[in-house]
């Protein structure tokens, strides 16, 4: 007997689309060092040129300047090491660990940025979706979490550099770009061979390159498609249904501009951990929070930041819904929730 599973933490990775896949075994079955002056050198070379193309028409970016990376957290140390930048405490930790960690958030997630030329603000919070508005004249944001579910233009964004991650929309994880404009100027972290204009030495990863720019195609054209207006409604109707299982539960963020996949749903006593491992066993995968690494979560920092008690905090689970999710799939897990929360309840009250 197969045991069925429902993903729905797509905020932590999503499935490789199958555009991204056909791209990435085209590669697969040629060689070619993009270093290299001979024809399969210059076919690799093709490969990266033509992703590159990909990522800066979808994402509304003529005349910029894209780098190839290992991912957002080497894309961050790029542009954040010794450059005195300040950011907010609700920043994923590959921007924070670089920054001065003094801006403030508002209860409803809101940055307040002083200095914008000095600053770096995500477009979106991966724990709670929460939307921020960028200033002018930004010198950095976080787009990881937005690209591809809401609507975005690096030329009219407001900020001089951008991060991406290829397996946040359906491309392969290991990579991920910097987006630049022509003013800005980023130092290299590794010396070498002198790829991607001198900017990140070492040859390139073409097969992970290859799917990611089909995935950033194919993720802007389905958003064009209208795809996440209908996730929105799913996650809209996963949180009423919730409310009326537990009057208590809470939404963070929900009377703001949040990501249309996302909820931070909040429900007093009853600790999120606790959550993750009793909906993991019934064939469920969410999160108590953003995934850094293997086996670890954060710890809460974004809640805290907005306000909430360590109590509640520590309550929280995140879920994230893909395109891919269906109505039949919200329905199963509210089912198993309700379960699970009644369990809970019970107790509690022999406590």
């Amino acid at each position: 007997m197969t045991f069925q599973r429902t993903y729905l933490d797509y905020n932590s990775t999503t499935p490789l689309s199958s555009q991204a896949r056909s791209a990435m075994l085209e590669v697969m079955n040629a060689v070619g060092n993009a270093s290299s002056v001979h024809w399969e050198g210059r076919w690799a070379k093709g490969v990266i040129e033509t992703a590159r193309e990909q990522i800066s028409e979808s994402l509304d970016a003529p005349g910029s300047r894209l780098i190839f990376t290992s991912g957002a957290t080497e894309s961050a140390a790029i542009l954040l090491k010794d450059r005195g930048i300040c950011c907010s405490r609700v920043e994923h930790p590959c921007v924070s660990f670089w920054c001065e960690t003094n801006l403030q958030a508002t209860e409803n997630g809101e940055v307040k940025v002083t200095e914008p030329s000095k600053s770096t603000v995500q477009l979106a919070n991966s724990e709670t979706g929460i939307i921020q508005e960028l200033p002018e004249n930004l010198y950095m944001s976080d787009v990881v979490q937005g690209v591809g579910k809401i609507d975005f233009s690096f030329q009219n964004c407001g900020a001089k550099a951008v991060i991406i991650s290829a397996h946040k929309l359906g491309g392969p994880a290991g990579v991920g770009a910097v987006l630049l404009d022509s003013s800005t100027e980023v130092f290299p972290l590794l010396g070498g061979g002198g790829q991607e204009s001198g900017y990140r030495s070492g040859s390139e990863n073409i097969i992970a390159i290859a799917g990611f720019g089909a995935a950033v195609e194919f993720e802007i054209k389905k958003l064009n498609e209208g795809v996440w207006e209908r996730v929105r409604e799913l996650r809209d109707y996963l949180e009423n249904e919730l409310n009326y299982i537990s009057e208590d539960t809470m939404f963070v963020g929900r009377n703001t501009f949040r990501l249309p996949n996302t909820s931070c749903i909040v429900t007093p006593n009853w600790k999120g951990e606790t959550q993750v491992m009793q909906m993991d066993l019934r064939g469920f995968a969410i999160s108590s929070g953003s995934a850094c690494s293997s086996g670890k979560v954060t710890s809460g920092e974004t809640l805290r930041s907005l306000g909430f008690e360590a109590g509640l905090v520590d309550c929280a689970i995140r879920v994230s819904l893909g395109s891919e999710t269906k109505k039949e799939d919200i329905e199963a897990f509210l089912k198993e929730w309700q379960k699970a929360y009644k369990s809970n309840k019970g107790n509690i009250r022999k406590q």
